[in-house]
């Protein structure tokens, strides 16, 4: 029907559209969804498409016959060649297109095909784009395209245009185009300006078109641009295709414009790239083709061809090379080629750099001997200088990957080039907050690659053990996933002990960070060969990495090489760490201290298999230096000297009365310096510790608080005993939310320290209540993490509530479990109920994650027999409704949450936690959870006492929170689409239902709020209230009439929309003598 703000036309074309727009639009459904099956079905060959070789020319036959069937609707004409664009996209266009007809009697039908398309038609590129590349394989006919003309005189007298002519007419037109056709008609002028007719007719026309658009055009607009790409990729493609002969005449000139046009300097890179691409066919052109017999050849990795050449080899001598070295002047223009190539290796554009590496690679190969290394070296000289960036070496690296694999990087070059190559593998700048770098180290992974392949062994053996080390480095410590995957595929197995290192650091292996440093760099380093050179890398590049995550990762390394190498840690790389720890250097201090820390550790552990203290393996001196380390410490060092003192302690130093031991420490820390020998706490200690951390819970800092909840939470049980009540206190006063909102990180940090409290001192139901967990502070404890599961704070960075409540739920487990193992008799069901009733709201909620962790919680509990959970409310049903599921997804979990609506304990925070998914905006969990919910209603509409209790616990909800909008927005959302799905249907026959006069009552108070997203949806909900018979039908009525009037234009035109709607939907709620004129009013006015 006619929307409100638009004038209405004729009724019958309002109401319903003509059949034909009709057929229309269902013929486009149906295709879109062909489109789509097509799509996913041919997107799983994209990295094998050569699996549909052997189907696609019967794909092809089909889909031609509907193509080319006159009785074919346009509609299926463009549908077909939107399929052949989808082969050719996965099959790539080059082996696609030799399949298409090329005979001669199918020239002119495609010529007549695509010049009756409409180039501005976005809807049907890709019949465009076929019909170009169809029409590029068609011109190719061994016939003078003359023949093919016939009378050149039109049925009107006017002379005709010939078929050359005509084709070179499209070309033009589409190389000129906005969309992908333009890449087609770059393939099609390649392919026609190549053919001998063409060439001698229009190949100079067309070259001075070309090179008119390159050298007047400026890049400094998108259709310029595009004019421009479409002018080089035809030239770049026709200089690939077109016979040496035929092109060299003109290759100067184009090189001229392009060396004026400068468009190495524009800011588009496609432009770049192809500028490069042209200039190195061009260079190409000016050289004969040949291939070098200087060149390094490896020989041919095929047995077959390994035997037949021995065999050939006993009846014909060998070819003498010299011979083959054929002296030839190289015009001047060559080193102008090279010139570009070679600063286009270092543009800040990848696909240039590459495009340049390309280039470098084929003419070197053209070149004589003297020639070629002169180029070599000047690709060298990418790495020589201070101020080269990032950029040059990349490009570089390429350089020399293309060079090594196509043989013209020889062998004595090998020594220049391999220690560039290792210092290219751990290549890394920082800039800013991150670093580049990553696109070299692939890079050099390619070149090693490319050796490896290209060379003999005995070539690569003086450097092999060198490369192995880099390349296995990079392999287990880069940081980018990319790299170690590069540099795994790029290490052959003649390195010492390759094979068994490569089996372990395969592709999948190096995958996983974590798995990188602490496992596999362990046995790799068990290869003596490699062990000093892995942990020199550690101190000197990872210990220092501008990465946290990095540092933390290689300090753990070092601890587990350790006992690889336990002397040459203790005797060399410990001293070189203890300088760095009193450094400037903030990254470098932070990592040798946790290194530190944990090659102590493992020198201890050495010991106690050596039976050796610590003290004799590490000297004075550095026993000493351990000692000063915690000076002056701030921000990121604290964490770091915690860990030190950790580590320390585990170690055993001797360090009992030492200033060391005031600094803030660890549960170990406790345990090796402050008990007794009978177990008890150091008293004077003991109350100097845990009142520094509760008064720290106070901080105005909120790290400060997040520590100090922290170390309560480490502490051990002597140090708590005693002390449980003021601890659970000071706890109790952090957790409580407040108005502002501050501090979520510090109240999630003491709900996870009330756990590690209560785990720490154990329960005891006869206990005092200030040393272990007992009947008298047990409600106390569940209070608090009952108040943290229901904490919904959110501030700019949006629910940080979760983040308690994740904690909180996590808490109750732990507490709970613990309870049920040692004394479940103190656990009360006014205890388990309100629990398992919060975390059933929780595993109704919207976000998957914290959907997920309450799920698992819950079904935890219930499923637990070791120790059983008293008092959970309807155990049988709870284990007849959960079996084992995946909570994260929404199709999942809420048809299996939605069944304990029917369970009265769980009813109403069950809905409370749907009514936030079903009114939610993420539209999977809005599908499933409605979905869900709209069955539990229908299956109870039978049931009237069981839908009145539902219709109770809905108001319940919506009297709580009336002003919370977090619950009464998505409420009202809900409330809509149930009232639309007639949810209460059988409550509408009945006049002024209870159920719908507290709505209206409850609807009438939200309709005073100024909150638009509140008043669009209590209108909403307005208009399915009036379905409801008697009184409060006028009623409603006339609050939507009140809000037809509100003061807010979007107010008004929202009611006036939902209204019209209405209207339309429940006819019998006006006179059918008034409502054609309602009805009018509401479309036609201006709200």
């Amino acid at each position: 029907g006619a929307r409100p703000g638009v004038k209405r036309g004729d009724p019958g074309s309002d109401l319903q559209p003509a059949g034909g727009a009709r057929r229309r639009e269902a013929d486009r459904d149906s295709h879109t969804e062909v489109l789509t099956l097509i799509i996913l079905i041919l997107n799983r060959y994209q990295e094998q498409p050569r699996l549909l070789d052997p189907h696609l020319e019967w794909m092809l036959n089909l889909i031609l016959d509907f193509i080319r069937n006159e009785q074919s609707p346009p509609s299926l004409v463009h549908l077909g060649f939107k399929f052949l664009y989808i082969i050719s996209k996965v099959r790539g266009y080059k082996v696609f297109m030799q399949l298409l007809p090329h005979e001669v009697a199918d020239l002119q039908p495609v010529l007549d095909l695509l010049s009756r398309q409409d180039p501005n038609d976005l809807e049907t590129w890709e019949t465009r784009y076929m019909l170009l590349l169809w029409l590029s394989m068609t011109c190719l006919v061994p016939f003078d395209l003359s023949r093919l003309d016939g009378r050149m005189e039109s049925d009107s007298g006017k002379p005709r245009d010939s078929t050359m002519d005509r084709i070179l007419t499209v070309a033009k037109d589409y190389l000129v185009v906005g969309d992908t056709p333009r890449y087609a008609a770059s393939v099609l002028v390649s392919k026609f300006m190549t053919r001998p007719d063409v060439q001698q007719k229009r190949l100079g026309d067309f070259l001075d078109w070309s090179l008119g658009v390159i050298s007047q055009l400026k890049d400094d607009s998108g259709t310029n641009v595009r004019i421009l790409e479409s002018a080089l990729q035809s030239l770049a493609k026709l200089f690939k295709h077109g016979k040496r002969d035929d092109l060299s005449p003109h290759a100067a000139a184009v090189l001229q414009c392009l060396e004026q046009r400068r468009l190495s300097d524009s800011s588009e890179a496609m432009l770049k790239k192809l500028s490069i691409k042209l200039t190195q066919r061009l260079g190409l052109t000016f050289l004969k083709p040949r291939l070098a017999a200087w060149r390094y050849q490896r020989g041919s990795r095929s047995l077959a061809a390994n035997l037949s050449m021995s065999q050939s080899a006993a009846v014909s001598p060998d070819m003498d090379t010299q011979e083959q070295e054929e002296d030839y002047d190289i015009p001047e223009q060559v080193e102008t080629v090279i010139e570009h190539l070679l600063v286009g290796l270092k543009d800040k554009e990848t696909i240039v750099r590459w495009s340049a590496a390309k280039g470098i690679g084929r003419l070197t190969g053209r070149l004589p001997k003297e020639l070629a290394d002169e180029v070599v070296g000047s690709v060298l000289d990418c790495f020589r200088y201070f101020q080269e960036t990032d950029n040059a070496w990349h490009g570089g690296c390429l350089a020399l990957a293309e060079l090594g694999r196509r043989g013209l990087l020889l062998p004595s070059r090998l020594k220049d080039v391999v220690p560039l190559i290792i210092k290219a593998l751990i290549y890394e700048e920082k800039r800013g907050a991150c670093s580049v770098g990553s696109n070299v180290r692939d890079a050099a992974c390619y070149v090693c690659w490319s050796f490896a392949r290209a060379y003999e062994p005995k070539e690569l053996e003086p450097f092999v053990c060198e490369i192995a080390r880099a390349l296995l480095i990079t392999a287990v410590f880069d940081r980018n996933v990319n790299c170690r995957r590069a540099a795994s595929v790029s290490s052959p197995g003649t390195f010492p002990h390759g094979i068994d290192i490569l089996t372990a650091a395969d592709y999948y292996a190096v995958g996983n960070l974590n798995n990188c440093y602490l496992n596999i760099s362990v046995y790799i380093a068990g290869f003596p060969e490699y062990t000093k050179a892995m942990i020199d890398h550690l101190v000197a590049i990872k210990i220092n990495h501008w990465d946290g995550a990095i540092r933390e990762l290689a300090t753990k390394a070092l601890h587990n090489l350790t006992p690889q190498a336990p002397d040459y840690m203790a005797t060399t790389v410990l001293p070189q760490l203890l300088p760095l720890a009193v450094g400037m250097d903030r990254h470098g201090r932070h990592g040798a201290i946790l290194a530190c820390g944990e090659i102590t550790h493992a020198l201890y552990k050495v010991g106690l298999q050596t039976d050796r203290t610590v003290m004799e393996l590490i000297s004075p001196e550095c026993v000493e230096a351990l000692k000063g380390i915690h000076q002056n410490v701030s921000g990121l060092m604290r964490p770091a000297i915690c860990g030190l003192i950790e580590k320390l302690s585990l170690a055993k130093m001797p360090f009992k009365n030492d200033p060391l031991a005031v600094v803030s420490a660890l549960s170990v820390l406790c345990e090796e310096f402050y008990q007794t020998p009978d177990g008890q706490a150091d008293s004077q200690m003991q109350d100097v510790l845990v009142s520094q951390y509760i008064e720290g819970l106070q901080s105005p800092q909120m790290l400060t608080r997040c520590g100090s909840a922290l170390a309560l939470g480490c502490l051990p049980a002597f140090m708590i005993h005693g002390k449980l009540k003021q601890i659970l206190q000071a706890l109790q006063q952090v957790c409580a939310p407040t108005q502002d909102g501050k501090f979520p990180e510090a109240r999630r940090d003491a709900v996870k320290a009330v756990a590690q409290v209560c785990v720490k001192v154990g329960v005891a139901a006869h206990g005092s209540p200030d040393s272990t967990l007992c009947p008298e502070n047990i409600g106390e404890v569940y209070d608090l993490l009952l108040s943290g599961m229901n904490d919904y704070t959110t501030d700019s960075r949006g629910d940080v509530g979760a983040w308690i409540r994740e904690a909180a739920m996590s808490s109750a487990m732990d507490v709970t479990l613990l309870v049920a193992g040692s004394a479940p008799e103190i656990l009360s069901p006014d205890l388990v109920k309100p629990m398992m009733c919060c975390l059933a709201q929780q595993a109704a909620e919207k976000i998957d994650r914290y959907r997920a962790h309450a799920g698992n919680i819950f079904l935890r509990l219930l499923h637990s027999s070791e120790p059983a959970v008293p008092h959970i409310p309807h155990r049988e049903e709870l284990l007849s409704i959960f079996p084992v599921l995946n909570w994260t997804a929404p199709s999942q979990a809420y048809p299996h949450i939605a069944q304990l609506l029917g369970l009265p304990e769980y009813q109403y925070h069950t809905l409370l936690g749907l009514t936030v998914s079903v009114g939610g905006v993420t539209e999977s969990t809005v599908q499933f959870s409605s979905h869900s919910l709209f069955n539990y209603v229908k299956s109870i509409q039978e049931d009237g006492a069981a839908l009145g209790q539902f219709g109770e616990t809905l108001l319940r909800i919506l009297r709580g929170n009336l002003r919370n909008d977090r619950v009464s927005i998505p409420f009202l959302k809900m409330l809509s689409q149930m009232l639309a799905n007639n949810c209460f249907e059988i409550f509408t026959t009945q006049e002024d239902h209870p159920l719908c006069v507290e709505l209206l009552a409850l609807c009438k108070e939200i309709k005073k709020s100024k909150s638009f997203p509140k008043l669009k949806a209590c209108l909403s909900v307005f208009c399915g209230l009036v379905q409801f018979q008697g009184d409060v039908r006028k009623k409603v009525l006339s609050q939507l009439l009140l809000l037809l009037c509100h003061s807010y234009c979007a107010v008004r035109n929202t009611a006036a929309s939902e209204m019209y709607e209405m209207f339309l939907t429940y006819d019998d709620v006006a006179d059918p003598d008034v409502l054609e004129d309602v009805m009018a009013s509401l479309s036609d006015t201006n709200w």
